[in-house]
């Protein structure tokens, strides 16, 4: 099972859970909260944290009127993709970019293409090209974030087969695949554009806890304290 939390819900989890006497640990990479139920691994509780949250310390209450959080959030996908810087839950900036990467009749990408075929005619060479700029001007518009702002987290959602491109383009990138700022997005992100950076962001600001439903009556403490 799985429930939404507001911001306001999730600092008020993480003061109760701090109360419970509870073993739980707090992953800085994937700014998640796993709580140990002393029962099987797939019963324990999982805490998504939002993404303005700050990082969790065991023996500290949270101040839920702490500093605000900068991020950048970046969607990739075989020829759109689009990135964004946030200040809290605000957008300040965002580009959206597009490149004829994919072959038409067979639908498929020529970086997925390359590694069955090989480059050979002249469509699979503009492919190519426009590939390596595509993720040039990606880069371009990350590092004028990275130079303009500050950057506490990262998210990004892009696929194996593209991820070497982003990494060791002529433009470098301005983060390396170790930063410890750096998280995957754990969701299924539909074609980039505007909206669904918007859509992405708004979700990432909520917080999400997994649990079995065995536990809903342990779960509900949590959430609602003496009200549950």
């Amino acid at each position: 099972m799985n429930q939404l939390l507001t911001r306001h819900e999730t600092f008020n989890l993480i003061r109760r859970l701090k109360a419970s006497g509870l073993s739980w640990l707090y992953d800085p990479e994937k700014h998640r909260i796993t709580i140990d139920t002393d029962a099987t691994v797939e019963e324990n509780i999982r805490i998504r944290l939002p993404v303005n949250f700050p990082h969790i310390d065991h023996e500290k209450d949270q101040d839920e009127d702490e500093e605000s959080i900068g991020y950048i959030i970046i969607l990739i996908q075989a020829g759109k993709a689009a990135v964004g810087y946030f200040d809290d839950d605000i957008i300040v900036d965002h580009k959206v970019f597009k490149s004829y990467m994919v072959r038409k009749k067979q639908g498929k990408s020529q970086v997925k293409y390359l590694k069955s075929k090989g480059k050979s005619r002249a469509g699979s060479r503009v492919r190519l090209a426009n590939t390596i700029h595509f993720f040039e001007s990606i880069n371009e518009r990350l590092q004028e974030y990275f130079e303009d702002y500050e950057i506490n987290r990262i998210g990004l959602s892009c696929s194996k087969t593209l991820l070497p491109y982003l990494f060791s383009s002529k433009v470098s990138c301005p983060f390396d695949k170790k930063d410890e700022r750096l998280f995957k997005i754990p969701r299924h992100i539909h074609t980039p554009g505007y909206d669904i950076l918007i859509d992405t962001q708004e979700w990432l600001l909520q917080g999400e806890i997994k649990y079995s439903e065995q536990l809903q009556p342990l779960v509900d403490s949590l959430i609602n304290g003496n009200d549950s």
